[in-house]
């Protein structure tokens, strides 16, 4: 059997995953011909047929199904060795992730100037990214709050930060110094949308309840933005970190102290096998100059 064409296989992920060639040719800037040969390559290169033409598009046949999460491993697998490689070429760069509320300027900027001839940048990576885009080689360093998958990272606190309760302007708690759990035991505080949602959504939404009990459904939302914008129109309540500041934000929002609760832990996180020199030297500068919101 020939080596396998990489780009053959990314072909045949978006065919399935479309389950129509010709949406599949539009996405991936083809024609629809010139899809269908590639393919038949492929699964002659294999020596079986991976899809099968219906009236409705494509479906996977049963070499398929089984082809199709080797193919997605081995195309990420590639772009893994691909950004190794080129980290290795390039030993002047280092990228910093970080999320909503949280700053890293003085560690990026000591950085730099501790090393003039290294490319440093920070990027912004939504709440769910942190992990992937570390493994993915997208970031060299993270920083951003727990709860989140953690495995093959080096993970460090660097500090807490308070929880808070935000409400709208005229809630019930409104002028309260503090609130607990018991407070809003009947609040709806909104869900968040994604695969690895389960450990924040349980963190952030307090589910369960000290007492057991579950926390009453709020909307499902897919960024920090969209929870503010429901807690200002009325439709809930959310828990929120000292550090997010959302009260500035939005004039219509203000934040009470969460009292008993586990803080929100910010973290330092790092390719556990990454040896580089620029990221040991990120993790002394992130430890001395990380050590509280607004620091």
């Amino acid at each position: 059997m020939a080596d396998l064409d990489l780009r053959l296989v990314r072909y045949f992920t978006v065919v399935a995953e479309h389950q129509h060639f010709g949406r599949a040719a539009e996405a991936l800037l083809t024609t629809q011909p010139s899809l269908s040969r590639q393919i038949r390559r492929l699964e002659q290169q294999l020596g079986a047929r991976l899809l099968d033409r219906t009236p409705q598009g494509s479906r996977l046949t049963a070499a398929g199904e089984v082809f199709l999460p080797r193919a997605k491993a081995l195309l990420k697998s590639a772009a893994q060795t691909a950004a190794q490689v080129r980290a290795a070429a390039e030993p002047g760069r280092c990228t910093v992730g970080f999320i909503t509320g949280i700053i890293v300027t003085p560690a990026v900027q000591e950085l730099r100037r501790r090393h003039p001839d290294t490319e440093v940048q920070a990027v912004h990576l939504s709440w769910d990214e942190p992990r992937a885009a570390l493994l993915d080689h997208r970031v060299d360093a993270v920083v951003a709050r727990l709860p989140f998958p953690t495995g093959e990272l080096d993970v460090s606190v660097l500090y807490d930060e308070p929880r808070l309760l935000l409400v709208p302007l005229g809630h019930r708690l409104v002028g309260r110094e503090s609130v607990t759990v018991d407070d809003i035991a009947d609040e709806p505080l909104p869900r968040m949308a994604g695969d690895d949602s389960a450990a924040w959504d349980a963190f952030w939404r307090l589910d369960p309840r000290p007492d057991g009990r579950r926390a009453p459904d709020g909307p499902v939302i897919a960024a920090i933005e969209d929870k503010l914008e429901l807690v200002a129109d009325g439709r809930s309540l959310a828990i929120s970190a000292g550090g997010l500041r959302a009260h500035s934000l939005r004039p219509d929002i203000t934040a009470i102290p969460l009292e008993g609760v586990e803080p929100s832990h910010v973290v330092l996180a790092t390719r556990a096998d990454d040896r580089s020199r620029l990221v040991a030297d990120f993790r002394r500068i992130a430890r001395a100059r990380l050590t509280g919101p607004g620091e």
